[in-house]
């Protein structure tokens, strides 16, 4: 019964869409993946980019759009992505 259900989750998980990274541009920025952000500061971000730092507040609505940066505590870029 378990290996039942435990094929039936890796089936359904096969199902989801990896994220889209082109739609906000974010597939051309993984480079920038574990620099710090003082690199940011001389680029130019669409409207709407949001730097997410520990404990940052985000809305959970889904905008393809959306630029998203995920930073840790200590300013390093740990993540790009978009939604």
């Amino acid at each position: 019964m378990a290996r039942l259900a435990l094929a039936l989750i890796l089936g359904l998980s096969a199902c989801v869409a990896a994220p889209d990274k082109t739609a906000c541009g974010a597939a051309g920025m993984q480079q920038l993946v574990g620099r710090d952000d003082a690199v940011l500061a001389a680029m130019t971000f669409p409207q709407g980019t949001r730097l997410i730092y520990p404990g940052t507040a985000v809305t959970e609505d889904y905008r393809p759009d959306r630029l998203n940066i995920d930073l840790d505590a200590t300013g390093r870029i740990t993540g790009l992505w978009c939604g």
